[in-house]
């Protein structure tokens, strides 16, 4: 090959070099451009606006974001700041939480200018409701946090559930409004913090064939409501395995067998049928899933 020809190969070479490089890098581009930035700016703890967001968010399956949360943030210094930050980045949303309509309305006003979108999760159905029932909101920072009877009605349960976790605190379990019973790994003590949280007092107790349950639970006086978890066989013994992978316990064969995990479900739906007891399948439910089902039973019982 004479050396024209290899300079040609050579040019032809690197031109398919550089434009498989251009190619790479305008893939990349356009993936960076479609991951958004989104601020969630709040003048409290951040925990509604943050509860929104996981709500929106689950509504879009193509929805790439890093997200950052802004707590606490209540002068115009601060916003500023803020938004310093959010010019210099591509994709940017503002979503936010903010009682104050001046503070608010600063914030919108320069994301406007910028060309930044902003949105107000609660201030149009402050207004709105404002207008619905005639009266002047508040507008208190952190309203939903004040020390009122609800809140300690919260915490009241919280301890009275801490109390009677695993079979724990039998001898007033009467006292619970709602009784979780299950085999092991259900997800009964996440799902009775959980309804704690919501001021329920709840207890919970594992279904174990070696023990009986206790004659307060079967001879109930009270109208409590009793509720039991069931699952998949196939799913618990994952859950199970995984458990024992993560405390590093190898002696569990009986434990995270399916065939012994099968007699425990059978059992468990067995004894639930015969107190007519209603359940609930857990297998592809989150703990905050699995609670408004409680609830849910709880108020039809209670109604």
């Amino acid at each position: 090959m004479n050396n024209y020809k290899l300079n040609l190969v050579n040019f032809v070479i690197k031109l398919e070099y550089r434009i498989i490089l251009k190619i790479i890098q305008n893939i990349n581009n356009l993936y960076m451009d479609n991951i958004y930035k989104i601020y969630l700016i709040s003048d409290s703890t951040g925990e509604t606006l943050d509860r929104i967001f996981l709500a929106l968010k689950a509504q879009f399956l193509n929805f790439k974001c890093s997200s950052y949360q802004y707590a606490f943030t209540r002068t115009e210094n601060q916003i500023t700041k803020i938004l310093e930050t959010c010019k210099k980045e591509k994709n940017s949303i503002i979503l936010y939480t903010i009682v104050d309509t001046q503070l608010a309305k600063f914030l919108t006003n320069i994301s406007n200018k910028e060309n930044i979108p902003c949105f107000g999760v609660l201030g149009d159905l402050i207004l709105r409701f404002s207008k619905l029932l005639n009266q002047r909101a508040s507008h208190e920072i952190g309203g939903q946090h004040i020390l009122d009877d609800e809140y300690f009605k919260k915490i009241e349960a919280l301890k009275f559930t801490m109390a009677h976790d695993d079979g724990n605190g039998i001898e007033d379990i009467e006292e619970s409004d709602i009784i979780i019973l299950g085999v092991s790994r259900t997800s009964k003590t996440p799902t009775c913090i959980y309804l704690a949280n919501r001021g329920f007092k709840t207890s919970n107790i594992p279904i174990i064939s070696s023990i009986k349950l206790p004659n307060k639970i079967i001879n109930k006086k009270k109208n409590i409501c009793i509720i039991g978890l069931t699952t998949e066989p196939e799913r618990l013994m994952d859950v199970r395995k995984n458990r024992m992978n993560l405390i590093n316990e190898n002696q569990s064969q009986e434990y995270t067998s399916l065939k012994n995990i099968e007699k425990e479900i059978n059992l468990s739906k067995k004894l639930f049928r015969t107190y007519n007891w209603p359940t609930i399948d857990v297998t592809r439910k989150s703990v905050e899933e699995t609670a408004a089902s409680v609830i849910k039973i709880y108020n039809i019982i209670n109604s």
